[in-house]
């Protein structure tokens, strides 16, 4: 409470009441969508606070102080080293005994080899080192609701510390993956609660948790990726709480205040959830829905037999750990030491210390550092993201199906039906090509990476890869071959090229 408490006494009476009103307001609205979800602790403490904004400041801030204990309580989970560390040994065994074959028939279960599976780029050896000497704040894309478990088995491949982070409610749903979740590090978010109130308690709970050293990660894109493009922006709310940590540290006269952003980029092959994201980036009345509550990853056996596919492909994930930041967003060196663009070092507390009265106080000023923090981050998930057969054959096959309606917009391209939805396969293979020679040049620039075959009849190579990989999985086929041309689902090839869309435009493909 003591963090709420003191952002309280900064405001005045006129915007404290504005702040709890707003909280009643907008839980009320929720209890009406929830009907029975809600609770009837949780409808007397929301009762509870309206009343106390008529009945005086001493009052609100006995009911507010009950609303965060319980918002608190509902948070926080226990982590375990021990869960953790067995369940990095144990996953593959344990999946693999979910997807054996039965008596009754069932899956084959590919051979297991993780490391290859799963591809880990990036400064390791550097992370390795400052994960002892300071707090490491990973902050990756967001593609899929399978993203924090990849992530924490590409952590433990790399040799680097399990993270706190959190994790929708709808995730601790099964009462089995909500022990092993709050053990493995998650701590829970509820996304239905939109007011400030309980944003600000999450806050507070991420700077406290930095603060103690506690290894964290969260996706600065606040949610999944509908649209399947990288993150241009990203929200500034949980990014500050690194910048107030560490100022806190340092007023404090903590022994390791040190904090340190590392960008991560995820790129994968197929993505559990593909089809329903694009179909919800596509419709106007999902642009604004927050939580997509019956997507694939509602569907264990769905997500078992993505998981089986992930796991049969070479590469099929690749993890790319970017170069470390300081919380200004300023690259540092080997030691952690912020250093200018002329790769000279400076001293980072100069910019929030006075020598004389020590860490200042400004508001304004931290938030133009989260600002450009925001920025940086942004620019490496550029630089870092893995350009992967299925993305550019994707993009491919989407251009130039525009090069075939050039009268028809994104919608109705989507819309095309299905006896017009297909390409010459000699076309989408010249385009792979020029795409080809186009993601080596960002490559050689250093704008981009990328893991794509090479040789002889590279772009066929890479068409059929992607065709192999796409015909594995989804309901839908993103390319398929038909004699002389190539049947293209454009919301899937969509969906998996507006991975390249900061990358490559339509004139670097036909």
């Amino acid at each position: 409470m003591g963090r709420i408490d003191r952002h309280l006494v900064a405001m005045s009476e006129t915007d404290q009441i504005a702040y709890l009103s707003e909280t009643v307001y907008q839980e009320r609205l929720r209890f009406e969508r929830d009907g029975d979800d809600a609770t009837v602790k949780e409808r007397e403490r929301i009762d509870g606070l309206a009343r106390a904004l008529t009945e005086g400041p001493e009052a609100m801030r006995t009911a507010t102080a009950r609303l965060v204990r319980a918002y608190s309580h509902e948070v926080h989970n226990r982590f375990s080293e021990r869960t953790f560390g067995a369940a990095m040994r144990l996953a593959p065994a344990a999946i693999k005994g979910l997807l054996s074959p039965s008596e009754a028939g069932g899956w084959a279960w590919p051979k297991w080899d993780g490391p290859e599976r799963v591809v880990i780029q990036g400064p390791v050896g550097q992370l390795q080192a400052l994960a002892k000497t300071h707090t490491l704040v990973f902050a990756p894309t967001h593609l899929s609701n399978l993203d924090s478990p990849l992530i924490g088995y590409a952590l433990h491949l790399a040799g680097l510390p399990p993270c706190t982070y959190g994790a929708g409610l709808n995730l601790f749903s099964s009462p089995i993956m909500g022990f092993l979740m709050s053990r493995l590090g998650a701590y829970t978010v509820d996304r239905r609660k939109r007011h400030r109130l309980y944003k600000d308690v999450l806050k507070a709970y991420s700077t406290e948790l930095i603060g103690r050293g506690a290894h964290s990660l969260f996706y600065p894109g606040g949610t999944r990726s509908r649209s399947g493009a990288l993150e241009a922006q990203v929200k500034r709310g949980l990014l500050g709480t690194a910048v107030a940590a560490w100022q806190e540290g340092l007023l404090e006269g903590r022994d390791e205040p040190e904090i340190l952003i590392v960008p991560v980029t995820l790129s994968c092959s197929l993505v559990l959830e593909a089809e329903t994201l694009i179909e919800d980036a596509l419709a106007a009345a999902g642009k604004s829905r927050y939580i997509i509550s019956d997507d694939e990853f509602s569907e264990p056996k769905t997500v078992l037999r993505y998981v089986r596919q992930l796991l049969e492909m070479d590469a099929s994930v690749v993890v790319r750990f970017g170069s470390p930041l300081d919380v200004l967003g300023n690259p540092v060196d080997e030691t952690g030491q912020s250093v200018d663009g002329s790769g000279r070092p400076f001293d980072r507390r100069l910019y929030v210390c006075d020598r004389e009265l020590g860490v200042r106080s400004d508001p304004q000023r931290d938030r133009v550092y989260t600002n450009h923090l925001a920025d940086a981050i942004c620019s490496a998930y550029r630089r870092d993201s893995v350009v992967l057969p299925t993305h550019l054959a994707a993009l491919a096959g989407w251009t130039l199906l525009g090069s075939r309606y050039p009268t028809l917009d994104t919608y109705g391209r989507a819309l095309l039906p299905p006896s017009d939805r297909w390409v010459d396969r000699g076309d989408l293979v010249s385009a792979i090509a020029r795409g080809a020679e186009a993601v080596d040049a960002h490559v050689r620039a250093g704008e981009t990476q990328a893991l794509l075959p090479t040789g002889e009849n590279r772009a066929e190579t890479i068409l059929t890869q992607a065709v192999e990989t796409f015909s594995a999985f989804h309901s839908r086929r993103a390319l398929e071959f038909e004699d002389w041309r190539v049947l293209v689902d454009p919301k899937l090839t969509l969906y998996y090229g507006n991975r390249l869309s900061s990358l490559l435009g339509p004139e670097e493909l036909v």
